[in-house]
């Protein structure tokens, strides 16, 4: 069935959807109600026309700005720097964070051949000269990239006047100390706060 295997080949294309769960899905959607399946192939139709980038931070928008960058709720002197705009949302769900964010599009990893240029750091430096913004949060995963990515963006801003920290990385709540690896432990002690 050449449908099926069409849509199987498509399905594992996705991130962390393998040959079997491809199957699955298909399988799923083949029972599935009709209606079901059509307002299914209409929202991945319509995604891509809908959802854009902010013009502003670069997250994944609706609308531009997005209503991260367009509230006056804001706190607009402290700017999150994430990698992804996925990242946005991740921190969002959270409820925590009350600041505006800043996308680069990616972290320095240049094994891959992503370099400086390749990311949105000019338009982070503007925002930060020109913004008011008093603290920059790195929020890079904890990763060499990551690292390096941080490190770089500290050097770019260091003339700013901006402070410029980083997310703490360690031992996650409900994490055991057994199971942490020997880096995560460091950073764990390097990042420790007063009770």
């Amino acid at each position: 069935m050449k449908a099926l295997e069409d849509l199987v080949a498509l399905l594992s294309r996705l991130p962390g959807i393998g040959k079997k769960s491809a199957s699955r899905i298909a399988f799923h959607l083949l029972k599935a109600d009709e209606s079901f399946a059509r307002t299914l192939a209409e929202r991945i139709s319509r995604l891509r026309e809908s959802v854009r980038f902010c013009s502003v931070c670069g997250a994944y928008t609706e609308s531009d700005p997005c209503p991260v960058c367009s509230s006056p709720a804001r706190d607009r002197s402290i700017l999150c720097v994430v990698e992804q705009p996925q990242d946005v949302l991740t921190i969002e769900a959270g409820r925590e964070y009350l600041g505006l964010y800043h996308v680069l599009g990616g972290l320095i990893a240049p094994l891959d051949g992503v370099g400086p240029e390749n990311l949105h750091l000019d338009a982070l430096e503007r925002r930060v000269r020109t913004g008011g913004i008093r603290e920059i949060i790195i929020a890079t995963n904890p990763t060499v990239e990551g690292d390096t990515t941080a490190l770089y963006v500290k050097k770019i801003l260091a003339g700013t006047g901006a402070e410029v920290t980083r997310l703490a990385t360690g031992i996650p709540v409900g994490g055991d100390l057994e199971y942490a690896d020997r880096l995560t432990l460091a950073r764990s002690f390097r990042g420790r706060v007063r009770l």
